[in-house]
């Protein structure tokens, strides 16, 4: 797989570049941070406009027919800015799994209002047991006349609070365990109640209990029973986005450090002049091209349609995740107290490495998956 990138993919990467350093300036982010309203709307109609949110949707669905490395490239421009959308949980993980499993007219009514943000879906399918793996499926479909009824609790929906409806695994009464279905269920649904969680590194996410949700059969995406093979692809879809959001954050981190290390004078001379400190920038600089090396061997295994491809998934999202956490906990080492102040920069990256650690599956879940 060839990893340079042509001119459409420069251009793409440039340009989500440019706007993330425009609009998330570290005063901007605070002053969203601040105002606890989770994600902004026009953000998301900004991702819209300039195509971002239709880069990996289907042509004849409104898309521009991209694939993961378009995705990875917008979630990496994501991670160098904090941003705080959702754009991992709806734009790749919710999309993907809906563009998988829904059936073709399902599609043609969803998929274009997903690319020009007029519908915001977020994918609800992890469970206090499960840890953000896909199984087990605690939460049950009861048959009811025309549709079926839902009880159950799902957790850390990635939603940045914007999102207008939920996409809920379950298994119907009687199925096998590994037979779980999916449901398209309205935020304001009857039953549906909705919690707002907000998480360490600022942005939000949801706790839904569904306490006989009332679904008709017209919203059940796809075949009932059939759901998994969906949910594991929007989740393979959304593990390379995210890894690929942790490796820009690890390389702004590096950059804001080696940065102030050039500035920051003691004993009359700049920190960067210790060799014991060039060590451990190096040190940063190998974990960070380590998790970029994953994250491209994650990209392969998605193209190639590798048997292996949930094993090589697991191992990128453990160990980028154990690697933005080293980077970014070691660039606040060497900015000193600075580096622990809501004031500065650095430590906030340190707070979302500490988040993402159990996004979409927590490390120890993947690193049992990858033993097994």
């Amino acid at each position: 797989m060839d990893f340079n990138l042509n001119s459409e993919q420069q251009l793409l990467q440039d340009s989500v570049r440019r706007y993330v350093e425009k609009v998330y300036a570290f005063e901007a982010r605070g002053a969203m941070l601040k105002s606890r309203k989770g994600a902004s709307v026009d953000h998301w109609q900004a991702f819209a406009d300039n195509g971002w949110l239709a880069a990996a949707l289907p042509e004849e669905y409104g898309g521009l027919g991209a694939g993961a490395v378009e995705t990875a490239l917008i979630a990496h421009e994501c991670g160098r800015g904090l941003v705080l959308e959702p754009y991992v949980g709806c734009a790749v993980a919710a999309a993907q799994t809906l563009a998988a499993g829904a059936t073709a007219p399902q599609k043609s009514q969803l998929l274009p209002a997903l690319a020009d943000g007029s519908l915001r879906i977020a994918l609800a399918y992890s469970e206090p047991a499960s840890r953000g793996m896909p199984l087990p499926v605690n939460s049950s479909a009861k048959l009811d006349g025309d549709g079926y009824l839902l009880i159950g609790r799902k957790s850390l929906v990635l939603s940045g609070l914007i999102a207008q409806q939920y996409i809920v695994s379950a298994r119907v009464e009687g199925a096998p365990a590994g037979d779980i279905t999916l449901f398209l269920v309205a935020a304001d649904a009857p039953g549906l109640q909705r919690q707002s969680l907000p998480l360490h590194d600022g942005t939000w996410a949801e706790e839904l209990v569904l306490e006989g949700v009332k679904v008709p059969s017209k919203d059940v995406l796809g075949e009932p029973g059939r759901g998994l093979p969906a949910l594991q692809a929007g989740l393979a879809q959304g593990i390379v986005a995210h890894g690929a959001q942790l490796v820009g954050a690890m390389e702004k981190v590096i950059e804001l450090t080696a940065d102030y290390l050039k500035t920051r004078k003691q004993f009359g001379v700049p920190l960067g002049s210790f060799q014991a400190l060039q060590h451990r920038l190096a040190d940063m600089a190998t974990e960070m091209e380590t998790a970029r090396s994953m994250l491209y061997a994650a990209l392969a295994s998605m193209e190639s349609g590798d048997a292996a491809r949930q094993r090589t998934l697991s191992a990128a999202k453990a160990l980028i995740g154990r690697a933005a956490k080293y980077v970014c906990g070691q660039g606040i080492q060497l900015h000193g107290g600075i580096g622990v102040t809501e004031e500065y920069l650095i430590g906030h990256y340190f707070k979302r490495a500490v988040v993402a650690e159990l996004e979409l599956g927590s490390i120890d879940r993947h690193e049992a998956a990858c033993a097994a």
